[in-house]
């Protein structure tokens, strides 16, 4: 992505959070948004993985990928993205 594309989402407090999308990575039947608060002062702001889940409507809907295995392989794709697109 050329130019960061925002989303917002609501906080646990139901407070409208502002996020840059970093990319989106297909792994197997899945696909992930890797964020940063769009605030973040820090370059080295920690990423944050979003499962794409769909609802009972069909609909897509976000969800924070909090399993330690399936955030090692997005972690571990997340790395393999970026060294290419530094590469390129």
């Amino acid at each position: 992505m050329d130019e960061m594309e925002s989303i917002l989402l609501y906080d646990e407090n139901g407070e409208e959070v502002s996020f840059d999308i970093i990319t989106k990575i297909d792994i197997k039947d899945k696909e992930y948004l890797i964020v940063i608060p769009s605030d973040a002062v820090e370059e080295d702001e920690e990423a944050i993985a979003l499962r794409i889940d769909k609802d009972e409507k069909g609909e897509d809907v976000l969800a924070v990928v909090e399993d330690d295995e399936e955030l090692a392989i997005v972690s571990e794709a997340f790395e393999a993205v970026s060294t290419l697109d530094l590469l390129n």
